[in-house]
């Protein structure tokens, strides 16, 4: 291959131009990015950069150095508009087209959004430009936020906000957060974090508009109550980015549908991060967007799935000054007990916890709050049984 061009200079798309420099590519390679930043690290948004613990400058993912031994071409602040896989063409927004003979796509995804949610104070937290503004307004003196959605983002967007003295109320719909996440019984562990910090927690009600005129002023409730608000923040999910590629061929459902490589249906053009639909599965964490890009890339100069992407699913979340960890394959019915540690009036006490989910008598996966040597020695015991099956599976 010639070109190879990445759409998406995100994490997944930093880590992609890594792995072909890495494997052996020393073509012409393109890298294309909507926002006009280069590559920076998302997590901090809602945590220190939101606090002003970090500046953008810690949040940078690459430094001239390594930019230029990468020797890509950058393309930023622009978008893809279409993906002419017949042509090898990556057409952009502005007019210019991209000749390509493989593409990796890493375009992420975009938060959900409320109808009408114009209204001067009402933010989404998925850019650095979103936190930029989010920041500016927080810093102007103390005032009342609400968070709508329960989340990881909306309940470390909600500790930040309370940590700088604002009066919080986070609304989720379901009757906890996190339950598809933990489960109940873990979900409601996790639940009294947000009282612990002081933070108001209203579940099982949604949102049925947004009040103002030009500058919020209120959230009203499916209960007929309404919440007055100076600034409200959407943390109900994400969309995956693949408008552009309606039209290519690609399969799109809930992202681009890859195999278990992260190949997609056409050839020379693998999917990572966000974006990807990996062997069913779409999974929006950091270590997802930093793993598939090896096998992607191995698959992409093969031109065929040589390497697989499956790991075991790992997330964690700061909040309210606990790190919340888990790993594994949570399912309905699993039974989960606290094997280390305690609870202290239905929240992990001082020291934490390590919680272990069973199913027909083996871990599935392990939630760990303020334990991370126990969590990490777990999260291997389950890599390891993972790769077990895989060898017995692949042998049989």
């Amino acid at each position: 291959m010639r070109t190879v061009t990445i759409v998406g200079a995100s994490l997944s798309g930093l880590y992609a131009a890594r792995e072909l420099r890495a494997q052996g590519y020393d073509g012409r390679l393109v890298i294309v990015g909507d926002e006009p930043h280069h590559p920076y690290d998302r997590p901090p948004l809602s945590k220190d950069f939101l606090t002003g613990r970090a500046d953008e400058t810690q949040l940078a993912l690459t430094d001239t150095e390594e930019t230029a031994e990468l020797g890509a071409e950058w393309i930023l602040g622009v978008r893809a508009r279409a993906l002419d896989a017949r042509g090898r063409t990556v057409l952009l927004d502005d007019g210019r087209t991209v000749s390509t003979d493989g593409v990796v796509i890493a375009t992420g995804a975009s938060a959900r959004r409320l109808p009408g949610d114009t209204l001067a104070g009402v933010h989404t937290l998925r850019t650095l430009d979103d936190a930029r503004a989010l920041r500016e307004k927080l810093t102007r003196g103390p005032c009342r936020v609400v968070v709508i959605g329960g989340g990881f983002i909306g309940a470390e967007t909600a500790s930040s906000c309370s940590s700088l003295g604002h009066s919080v109320t986070v609304v989720e719909a379901a009757p906890l957060p996190l339950v598809p996440q933990l489960g109940a019984e873990m979900a409601a562990v996790c639940a009294a974090l947000h009282h612990r910090g002081g933070v108001d927690l209203v579940t099982g009600t949604g949102v049925t508009g947004l009040r103002g005129t030009t500058t919020v002023t209120g959230v009203d409730l499916t209960d007929g109550r309404t919440l007055p608000a100076d600034i409200v923040i959407v943390g109900i999910g994400a969309t995956p980015n693949t408008a552009w590629l309606v039209g290519s061929a690609l399969a799109l459902h809930d992202g681009v549908l890859c195999d278990d490589g992260c190949v997609t249906a056409l050839p020379q053009v693998v999917a990572v991060g966000d974006v990807a639909c990996v062997g069913g599965t779409r999974a929006e964490h950091w270590t997802s967007a930093t793993q598939q890009p090896r096998a992607a890339v191995t698959n992409l100069l093969a031109g065929r799935t040589v390497e697989t992407a499956t790991a075991v699913p790992y997330f964690w979340s700061d909040q309210y000054g606990a790190r919340i960890q888990f790993a594994g394959w949570r399912m309905d019915g699993d039974t989960v007990r606290i094997t280390e540690g305690e609870l202290s009036d239905g929240a992990p006490a001082e020291g934490g916890f390590l919680a272990r989910y069973q199913r027909d008598g083996r871990t599935s996966a392990v939630l760990a709050v303020d334990r991370p040597r126990p969590f990490m020695r777990a999260r291997r015991e389950l890599a390891r049984e993972a790769e077990e099956e895989r060898v017995q599976s692949a042998a049989g």
